[in-house]
């Protein structure tokens, strides 16, 4: 926009010497012509920018109701790919800005097959359940990486509370190695945030507390009690995933960040491993 709008502004104020013009009519028709051609190259930005977020609209519209990537077909995979395609082109060849990476991205829907299976699984199975998934980046002060959680919340009722029983995070760390591609090396899994439901609380409580006891005891046992569910809470099971093996990488992949703006992230696992369509959400504290 800067350059289209310098270009018309030296054009505006060429060395144009009408014959039958004044210096006041010159001042005036230069006037006229620069104000023209800021209002131009503003209405363009503004034309570009309605295209823009159209497009984001039709992406959004094109995987509504596909249960974030499990119920579709052939031909709706492929309507979804060409609205991924246009929305990419908006913003191809810009490098990966770090700031707007940074933060949690909320999964809307993914073609990725280990994704995917958690979601058939959870069809098919009565006592598993998938929540939310997100990414969460932490590079806002990086200038070549950061760190990269996948977070899945997920549930075993009526054991666990239905919506976020459980968080299953993997962690890696991430290097910008072009334009657009990012190395991910994993690090960890871990299983944290473990939530037991009211149901199984109610189970467990009268065998902690059995009504003979005396209110000291009580007191005693249900002090016990309240600690023994803050411990399940604070549990993590921690599986390290790095490569001990001396002058080998750890486990990782290469990640296309294709498409970057304040509320949507698309990505594209490198080697056939399937697109990705994020949009910000909240900070999520691990």
């Amino acid at each position: 926009m800067a350059l289209a709008f310098a270009s018309s502004f030296h054009l505006a104020t060429g060395r144009v010497k009408p014959l039958t013009s004044s210096n006041a009519t010159r001042k005036l028709y230069s006037q006229m012509k620069v104000s023209g051609s800021a209002t131009v190259a503003v209405d363009r930005t503004q034309v570009s920018e309605f295209e823009l977020e159209n497009k984001k609209h039709d992406l959004l519209s094109t995987i509504q109701g596909t249960q974030r990537g499990q119920n579709t077909n052939a031909d709706q995979r492929s309507i979804i790919e060409e609205a991924l395609v246009g929305l990419e082109g908006c913003n191809l060849g810009e490098p990966i800005d770090l700031v707007k990476l940074d933060g949690t991205w909320r999964l809307q829907y993914t073609s990725a097959p280990d994704v995917l299976v958690l979601f058939e699984a959870a069809a098919r199975l009565p006592f598993f359940k998938v929540g939310q998934i997100f990414q969460k980046f932490e590079c806002r002060d990086k200038s070549d990486g950061g760190v990269i959680c996948n977070v899945v919340r997920w549930s075993v009722p009526p054991l666990l509370e239905k919506e976020e029983g459980a968080t299953l995070v993997v962690s890696a760390k991430f290097d910008v190695v072009s334009v657009r591609n990012i190395y991910l090396q994993f690090e960890e899994v871990t299983v944290q945030n473990i939530y037991i439901s009211e149901e199984l609380q109610a189970l467990i409580a009268p065998a902690i507390l059995p009504r003979s006891f005396l209110s000291l005891q009580e007191s005693f046992i249900m002090n016990a009690y309240v600690q023994i569910l803050q411990f399940i809470r604070a549990f993590k099971a921690q599986i390290p995933v790095t490569n001990t093996t001396p002058g080998r990488r750890s486990v990782g992949g290469l990640y296309y960040l294709s498409y970057l703006d304040n509320n949507m992230l698309l990505g594209r696992a490198v080697g056939g491993g399937g697109v990705f369509v994020f949009t910000k959400a909240q900070p999520l504290e691990l």
